[in-house]
């Protein structure tokens, strides 16, 4: 098959990094292909060169033997080149066909067509075989059905070449079905798709090619018929590496009185919530979406209310109304819901990192500066932060590095108590694996965690014990020596 996406020596600078290292590849018209690579590989600074976000430093892109030079978004978008991206924008209180057309809403001299732009909606919708109506209110959708809108913008604009960036990350099996059988049709349409994906069972089920990235730099592209699973990470990190969590020192759990116990806890979400939290142990939660851990959680933090039950820490009952005072007694939560909770895009890394912890800053009534620096040099180094850089602009980092950012900023409050919740979500491989040993040494320094993880391989791998929801209840506590794929989702689904 003939070449129709070349990439030709691309490379990107930015201030203080290298994102992009003299890349060259190509990509066949009408396939599936894959950019893959751990975070900060480069793959999201390619696919925005791509999409006219920011321009290459060097090299060039050829689309059909014609080489492309986006000045801007709109550019790709007039040269058919769209994208699908995971977090959907939309103005919720519009219609679909009004998100749709924003902008270029069809009719004559300032009056809309209304008509014609649901028709023309209706259409699109229907080439998607998805049960949405023009005039439905976008706020009402579910992330799935916002997405099939984002495909249908792709098609309104004749797009020839679509990108998904972690299409799946919020969907649920059903609506991953129904985006999987879409994207084969887009195929067999002649639209070439570029698919980036940290989940290899969708890499091996969706894709005919994949390109690694690693450090900003080409690796290799590789036949997924003709290859597997464990040579695909290994180009990706350069070393060899578990699929799954694995534990590297023994439980660190310290003394015989707890330092959290949540005595009958309960609210609208949850019901009768009882545990102990040991010192230097990891305390997994398990069980399916919409279980009420991230409630339970929350309720914990300060976050939400709960109707009854005790929370103690370190002996004492406590009932935290906000973060702000759980941060102050010493729990911190870094929260599943990193887009929204996490970081600042105006502030650098410094001031991202510091946001929890300001009072450590002060010198006097003034915040010092160079106290700042110097916390988020030592906490940026723990976390594995690249780069290493106070000043540099959070925004700008590839999303796993963002994520240590917020880690390093929770750190940075020397919590005794840490809930993480979802602490590998979205994150690739080698990032996991950091992750996971950051969690070990804080273990081993005291520090009692709650991993939150709906992932049954980590919350197995990690935890010195595992605690089951399901429907707002705990319905099993297991020891190490009890754990078993059989026995937790026996707790999962059964219930007992």
């Amino acid at each position: 098959m003939e070449k129709y996406i070349e990439f030709e020596h691309v490379g990107k600078t930015f201030p203080g990094q290298k994102a992009l290292d003299d890349v060259s590849f190509s990509i066949r018209k009408g396939e599936i292909h894959a950019i893959i690579g751990e975070n900060g590989a480069g793959k999201s600074t390619l696919l925005n060169i791509l999409h006219g976000v920011f321009p290459a430093t060097t090299g060039e892109i050829r689309i059909d033997g014609k080489a492309v030079k986006f000045a801007e978004i709109a550019d790709a978008i007039d040269a058919g080149i769209a994208k699908v991206h995971q977090e959907i924008v939309s103005i919720p209180d519009m219609t679909v066909a009004e998100n749709l057309f924003m902008g270029k809403e069809p009719g004559r001299y300032g009056i809309i067509d209304k008509k014609k732009m649901n028709q023309d909606t209706e259409t699109l919708l229907k080439r998607l075989n998805c049960n949405i109506q023009p005039t439905d209110r976008m706020g009402d959708l579910s992330t799935g059905q916002k997405q099939m809108v984002s495909i249908a913008k792709a098609l309104e604009v004749n797009a020839t070449v679509i990108s998904f960036d972690e299409p799946t990350a919020s969907l649920s099996d059903k609506e991953v079905e129904t985006l999987f059988g879409i994207i084969h049709d887009l195929k067999e349409k002649g639209i070439t798709i570029l698919y980036i994906s940290h989940k290899m069972n969708e890499i091996f089920q969706m894709c005919d090619r994949a390109t690694v990235l690693r450090d900003g730099k080409y690796i290799k592209t590789i036949e997924m018929a003709k290859t597997t699973r464990d040579e695909v990470i290994q180009a990706m990190v350069g070393r060899d590496i578990s699929l799954f969590a694995k534990r590297t020192m023994p439980c660190q759990k310290k003394g015989t009185e707890p330092v959290l116990r949540v005595d009958g806890l309960c609210s609208d979400l949850f019901n009768q919530i009882s545990f102990d939290l040991y010192a230097g142990e990891i305390l997994g939660f398990f069980g399916l979406v919409g279980a009420g851990r991230t409630e339970v959680m929350r309720a914990i933090f300060g976050a939400d209310p709960y109707t009854k039950g005790s929370v103690i820490l370190n002996g004492k009952e406590i009932h935290c109304k906000s973060p702000h005072e759980a941060i102050e007694r010493g729990i911190a939560l870094i929260s599943e819901n990193r887009k929204e909770e996490g970081i600042l895009p105006n502030f650098d890394n410094k001031d991202n990192i510091s946001l929890a912890s300001l009072k450590k800053y002060m010198s006097g009534i003034v915040i010092n500066d160079n106290k700042k620096k110097q916390n988020a040099l030592e906490k940026g180094k723990q976390v594995g932060l690249k780069p290493n850089d106070p000043a540099f602009m959070t925004v700008s980092l590839s999303g796993g590095n963002a994520q240590k950012v917020i880690l390093a900023r929770w750190m940075s409050t020397d919590a005794t108590v840490m809930i993480f919740d979802e602490p590998t979500k979205g994150i690739d491989i080698g990032a996991k694996a950091d992750i996971y040993l950051l969690m070990e040494k804080m273990a081993e320094q005291g520090v009692a965690i709650i991993m939150v993880s709906s992932e049954l391989t980590e919350v197995m791998g990690m935890s010195d014990r595992i605690i089951v929801m399901r429907d707002g209840e705990i319905t099993g506590e297991l020891a190490k020596e009890e754990f078993s794929e059989q026995n937790i989702l026996n707790y999962t689904v059964e219930g007992n």
